[in-house]
């Protein structure tokens, strides 16, 4: 049996998932096997991976369920000790596995591994050092835009993985779940980080872990209707599910700011329409994320002091790295 099963969702994907499955090839980590879970692709995409890539298993839905959804029927239908997430638009360095399996070895106590993202286009730049959460309860990838200057090569504990290319212990998923369907796509990382550092698990970003992302290529990018609706509604959801009660006003002035600010900005960048429509999706969503949340709250083992100390120290983290980020903007790189 393989130790690790590389779970890629994929829809519409056909573009990129040549140069994915070829790297994965060239993995100097062998015990391995690739699911390929299609949401119903139109492009060819399915015929693709059955004519180069026969070694792929190929998990055909017959439809667009969503990232979360893809996700866990690749996990549901594979059996291996240890799971890895990748999006269908990465190239992976060739130690990229082996890193993260010799990292799962070495810690024990880590229920999640997360990669180094590299910006895909401009490899002088990162794309992501593990997952924050800020205190305003907005999700923050550590890194991303900052030029790689040495700053994230070594080892460190983070909030949470990017599920562009993450590793998971089965028995974790088994305890606490599997991505949250209701969310589609965005910030169900997040959600699944959050819920895991709760249960007491915690995650190992492993820098020698290589990964060049391109990014939002299924979503037309960050800016997208598609994309700001989702995140929007999401990062509201994430709260209300995860959140312990008397943690809530300790965050809530910072929360406030950055609502608003996401607000300006959804009205500058031409974005405020579906950002509207996020804040009235989660309202409607929010009975079935509130009864979610009982759950998870009472299957919390980390203690509310625990929970406030990894949100400031994770909150920090998100705001040393876009300080980085600003300078490096301002300064050309």
């Amino acid at each position: 049996m393989a130790r690790i099963a590389v779970v890629i969702p994929n829809w519409n994907g056909a573009r990129l998932l040549e140069g994915c499955l070829s790297s994965l090839r060239r993995q100097t980590f062998r015990s391995f096997e690739t699911v390929v879970v299609d949401g119903g692709s139109e492009d060819g995409s399915a015929e693709l991976v059955r004519a180069s890539f026969p070694e792929v298993r190929l998990l055909e839905l017959g439809e667009n369920r969503g990232f979360a959804a893809a996700a866990n029927a690749g996990i549901r239908a594979s059996s291996s000790e240890l799971v890895a997430l990748l999006n269908n638009d990465t190239e992976q360095d060739p130690g990229w596995l082996e890193a993260l399996a010799r990292a799962a070895d070495a810690h024990p106590e880590a229920g999640m591994l997360a990669s180094k993202l590299v910006n895909f286009r401009d490899r002088r730049y990162l794309d992501g050092a593990g997952d924050a959460i800020r205190l305003s309860g907005l999700p923050y990838r550590l890194g991303h835009g900052e030029r790689d200057r040495g700053q994230f090569d070594r080892p460190a504990y983070v909030f949470g993985a990017c599920g562009a290319a993450a590793l998971y212990r089965r028995r974790m998923l088994d305890e606490i779940g599997l991505f949250d369907e209701d969310f589609g796509s965005y910030c169900e990382d997040a959600d699944l980080s959050f819920r895991a550092q709760l249960a007491g698990y915690r995650c190992l970003y492993v820098p020698e872990a290589v990964v060049y992302h391109v990014g939002s290529a299924s979503t037309g990018g960050k800016r997208s209707a598609t994309a700001t609706r989702l995140g929007t509604r999401n990062s509201l959801l994430l709260l209300a599910k995860n959140l312990p009660l008397s943690v809530a006003p300790h965050l809530l002035p910072f929360f406030v700011a950055g609502q608003a600010a996401r607000l300006l900005t959804a009205a500058a960048t031409g974005t405020l329409r579906p950002h509207l429509e996020g804040l009235a999706e989660a309202a409607r969503m929010l009975p079935a994320a509130l009864a979610r949340r009982r759950g998870i709250q009472r299957s919390r083992r980390l203690p509310e002091a625990e929970v406030r100390r990894l949100l400031r120290a994770s909150s920090l983290d998100a705001a040393v790295s876009l300080a980085r980020r600003i300078r490096d903007r301002a300064t050309g790189g």
